[in-house]
């Protein structure tokens, strides 16, 4: 079942169980969806579906961490819900092991061998991990693999 249809088939759930903050988080999504097809002018597949999402997971984290710094533990729980709920609809995420895996392949197949080669590995791997790591991690791990 495609991403899209299965956050709608969620939105209807939720709103025949009542539950109205979960309804609130998945009404977000769709908009946040609806928004950039309308943008782009494009219907998304499941991969640009995952970028909006992990996109709202980025915003939502560095909303906590500002909240935090404001000492609004109120607000920090109610964006740290909303990271959960978001976090429900990516895929399982990749072990430390899997992605340093996917960083040795990444390298072998461009034969990479020092950071000006780091766009060539992030392609690769952000094809493979899509959704299913943090790309900022998996950017440091490749910076430090290439000596940079």
């Amino acid at each position: 079942m495609p991403l899209k249809e299965r956050i709608t088939d969620d939105m209807k759930a939720a709103m025949r169980a009542g539950e109205k903050e979960r309804l609130a988080v998945i009404r977000m999504i769709t908009a946040a969806i609806k928004q950039r097809e309308v943008d782009e002018r494009i219907v998304l597949d499941d991969t640009q579906v995952l970028s909006v999402l992990e996109k709202m997971i980025k915003q939502r984290k560095e909303s906590v961490a500002q909240f935090q710094a404001g000492n609004r533990q109120d607000l920090v729980d109610k964006e740290s819900a909303e990271i959960s709920l978001l976090q429900a609809y990516l895929p399982s995420r990749l072990s430390d092991a899997e992605i340093d895996a996917l960083i040795a392949d990444a390298v072998a197949a461009t034969g990479a061998a020092s950071i000006k080669d780091m766009g060539k590995v992030m392609g690769i791997i952000k094809a493979k991990a899509q959704g299913r790591a943090d790309m900022a991690a998996v950017g440091a791990k490749i910076k430090a693999k290439l000596g940079g």
